[in-house]
């Protein structure tokens, strides 16, 4: 157990504090489209696209609505007006009245032409009397039960109702609005396209960036150990009197310059290697070491295919402006649909207390209700015509940008199949001033040790070597970024 113990405490004692974690160009590019948030962003767009596309295929089918309240009035709905009421409230007594005074006339004619005396008269009176006031005080009372009848009891009212729309004929605005949400979820998908090509081209630029400036500090340092010989062999001769000081001198400069090119590298490096792990979404001062950075030569590199030429552009960009001129004709399509007749079945239930399909009858009662709504636009003084006008001269601009960007990415691909070649060219010139440079050292080095050269020719010799190393590194990253860049300008970066 103890031995085992040992054992783990002795691994744990040979692992480096600060482990590197070494990532590929795949690696990178799968950190980077895991934790873009502009990536995220238009990914969730494309769902709220789909989403809006299935709101807009609704469109099609029936709407029910329902509804329903409450209301009290300060006043009730009254059927008979206050003059009737009146008359209703004294039916009995108005009725009787008009009888008494005639027959009050009556008797007094008949008394002023003596066919009946004076007491006779009275007595008849008071008969009649006797059989008006109890009819009069019944037709009062037939009255007041006739115009309580006729009330309504509408200041409490109690309502609901079931509504139900579908749309016949809406002028064409359904299946333009459905078309329009197709193309806004087409819009979204181009736009993630677009951002991952982006995304994609910047991490490969930046990745290679870094492999380039790597090689550059190793070619910094190499440089610099030669000049340091050199300077060591210089020093050893002035010491014996086979030269000068002042050849020492400049010796001395070339190494602080070459001290100060190492620096400026490595900051350089260590900034490329800040941005490249901010675009992997990893802490920028992760100590990170790249796949490619060790290698002396890097292999070929994979060009584009012959498929992929400039008739062959998949640009998202340019689909983006194919999606704006569909938009905006559809929005024409749209804007016509407005100033057509529109046609829509209506149905429903309403029901209501009180109702008013039993007299005003205080419970709930319902009825049914089925209908065709057609609205037809008679004159608007032209706003539609106009509107219209409007909307193809939108269509019409979205399809001249569409044309320029298209000439634009054609001389963009071809201009990158020239810097290509052009790479190409520079890479096979640069490997053959290689050797040239190798060669011209390894001589002057050998003149300068047999005495027939001097320091400042095997300096120009170094300085060769370091350019031409540079030229052939920067040929090198020069061709993978020219291909890098036809991809992304033919659209086929992924």
């Amino acid at each position: 157990m103890r031995k085992t113990i040992a054992f783990i405490l002795f691994c744990f004692t040979l692992m480096p504090v600060d482990a590197q974690r070494v990532l590929t160009l795949d690696s990178c590019r799968n950190l980077a489209m895991n934790g873009n948030n502009q990536l995220k962003a238009a990914k969730i767009s494309t769902e709220m696209a789909a989403y809006t596309r299935k709101a807009a295929r609704t469109k099609y089918l029936p709407k029910i609505d329902a509804l329903g309240g409450y209301e009290f009035m300060s006043k009730e709905v009254s059927i008979l007006n206050n003059s009737q009421k009146t008359a209703l409230s004294n039916l009995g007594t108005n009725s009787m009245g008009a009888l008494t005074n005639g027959a009050t006339e009556v008797i007094t004619s008949l008394v002023q032409n003596g066919l009946i005396s004076p007491e006779m008269a009275g007595e008849l009176g008071q008969m009649l009397g006797k059989i008006t006031t109890p009819i009069s005080q019944m037709g009062d009372k037939l009255g007041n039960d006739i115009r309580d009848a006729f009330k309504t009891d509408t200041k409490n009212i109690w309502y609901g109702s079931v509504v139900l729309r579908q749309p016949i004929f809406m002028g064409g605005a359904i299946k333009a609005a459905n078309r329009m949400a197709d193309i806004a979820e087409e819009m979204a998908l181009n736009t993630v396209d677009m951002t991952e090509q982006n995304t994609l081209h910047q991490i490969d630029n930046t990745y290679w960036t870094v492999v380039s400036l790597r090689q550059k500090l190793n070619l910094a340092n190499s440089f610099r150990d030669l000049v340091k010989k050199l300077d060591d062999d210089v020093h050893k001769m002035i010491n014996e009197g086979m030269t000068t000081k002042a050849d020492g001198l400049k010796v001395d400069v070339k190494v602080n310059e070459a001290d100060m090119a190492v620096l400026q590298v490595e900051n350089g490096l260590a900034l490329a290697k800040m941005l490249l792990c901010q675009l992997c979404g990893i802490p920028v001062d992760e100590n990170i070491k790249l796949a490619d950075e060790e290698l002396t030569d890097l292999p070929i590199a994979v060009g584009i295919s012959t498929s992929d030429d400039e008739n062959n552009i998949q640009r998202p960009e340019l689909r983006l402006l194919q999606n704006a001129v569909d938009l905006s004709a559809q929005s024409t399509k749209l804007i016509r649909a407005a100033y057509l007749p529109h046609v829509a079945l209506t149905g429903g239930y309403l029901i209501s207390n009180p109702n008013t399909f039993n007299g005003f009858e205080r419970k709930f009662s319902g009825v049914w209700n089925i209908g065709v709504l057609v609205q037809v636009p008679v004159w608007n003084w032209f706003e539609g015509k106009y509107k219209i006008r409007a909307a193809k001269a939108a269509t019409t601009i979205a399809t001249l940008d569409l044309e320029d960007a298209q000439e634009k990415i054609d001389l963009q691909v071809r201009q990158s199949k020239y810097r290509l070649e052009e790479a190409n060219k520079r890479l096979v010139t640069a490997q053959k001033n290689i050797s040239s440079a190798e060669e011209n050292l390894r001589c002057a080095n050998l003149g300068f040790k047999e005495g027939v050269m001097e320091s400042t020719d095997v300096m120009a010799a170094q300085t060769a070597w370091q350019q031409a190393q540079s030229q052939k590194i920067d040929a090198e990253i020069d061709v993978r970024l020219a291909i890098l860049n036809l991809k992304k300008a033919t659209g086929h970066l992924h």
